[in-house]
């Protein structure tokens, strides 16, 4: 089947965070013991299907969530982690030629588990919407990239089918295992080239490949 469609996940992928794992800083910060498998999905749907009026509320709302009353010196703490992070994030070095090259041959969709702050910032910073035919935020949608109504819904809103679509992400939870769940080809971006998995890519520039 010839791809017509790529679906590339944002943080990690096509954007570098500003600090180091932000999801995992605050699972550390607030000693959340669970496998982190677990533990993602709970904070992401609690922090990033809505649109919170701050920063402070969404934290709050993941404390909640894990049974956890966040006292002011940590949410202070949070927040400032979160921000830091977008607030010093840019795309990786190949990032712009490639969605330039690629957006001449596929329809290029942007879809990201995020909160309502940091991902529209980091976008409209360096003009990345010009590249895609349509960009999905969860804390829009409502829809994380693990529940299947999200890809599901690209690929039909696209008037596709599922094998002329392929979705790109760093994350084995949240973007390959989302994609395999609908039977949707996956592509690993693994820039440490630590992990087992099959095709995976260093550099967005081997897509192609």
């Amino acid at each position: 089947m010839v791809t017509k469609a790529v679906i590339f996940d944002l943080w990690g992928t096509l954007v570098e965070n500003g600090v180091h794992s932000p999801i995992k800083q605050v699972k550390d910060i607030l000693n959340i013991r669970l496998p982190f498998s677990e533990y993602v999905i709970r904070m992401e749907n609690a922090m990033m299907t809505k649109e919170f009026s701050s920063l402070r509320d969404a934290f709050i709302a993941v404390g909640r969530e894990f049974g956890i009353e966040c006292p002011d010196f940590i949410l202070d703490e949070l927040v400032g982690i979160w921000n830091k992070s977008w607030m010093l994030a840019e795309p990786y070095t190949e990032t712009i030629q490639v969605l330039e090259d690629l957006q001449n041959k596929y329809q290029l969709i942007l879809v990201s588990n995020t909160d309502h702050f940091s991902a529209s910032k980091v976008i409209e910073k360096y003009h990345l919407e010009q590249y895609f035919n349509h960009v999905l935020l969860s804390c829009k949608t409502g829809l994380l990239k693990m529940n299947p109504e999200c890809l599901l819904g690209v690929v039909e809103d696209l008037n596709l089918t599922i094998d002329e679509c392929v979705m790109v992400g760093d994350s084995m939870q949240s973007d390959i295992k989302a994609a395999e769940a609908i039977g949707m080809r996956a592509i690993l971006i693994d820039r440490r080239n630590s992990r087992d998995y099959s095709p995976r890519v260093q550099d967005l520039r081997d897509l192609e490949l």
